[in-house]
């Protein structure tokens, strides 16, 4: 076992956990990636999912550098699918656009 240190990719507070030397580590990132999953940090060094939740400088089994910005975070492993390595990109956030009856409006355009 080894501790191992990662920083918190909005207020960059240090968090250390204590994993197996072995590491496939992918990326840390501010959002999940799309279909991976997540454990929280107290299931490391025995993690059974794609990645680690954290909250910055609130997770339990984390050392924190500071008291953080309580935004969650998230360690991705590498994982494969077929034998490959899974590509990975940012789950999808939807926004609802207010459409009025006549549908969405933008800028009429520039004054005279």
């Amino acid at each position: 076992m080894v501790d191992v240190t990662y920083y918190c990719p909005r207020c960059e507070t240090l968090a250390t956990v204590e994993r197996d030397a072995y590491l496939a580590d992918k990326s840390v990132t501010p959002y999940p990636l799309e279909g991976w999953s997540y454990d929280p940090p107290s299931a490391l060094p025995d993690a059974d999912a794609d990645g680690v939740r954290f909250v910055c400088g609130e997770s339990d089994g984390v050392e924190w550098s500071a008291d953080g910005c309580g935004e969650p975070f998230y360690l991705n492993f590498v994982r494969h699918d077929d034998g490959r390595e899974a590509e990975s990109e940012p789950a999808s956030e939807y926004v609802e656009l207010n459409v009025g009856p006549r549908g969405p409006r933008g800028p009429d355009g520039p004054t005279p």
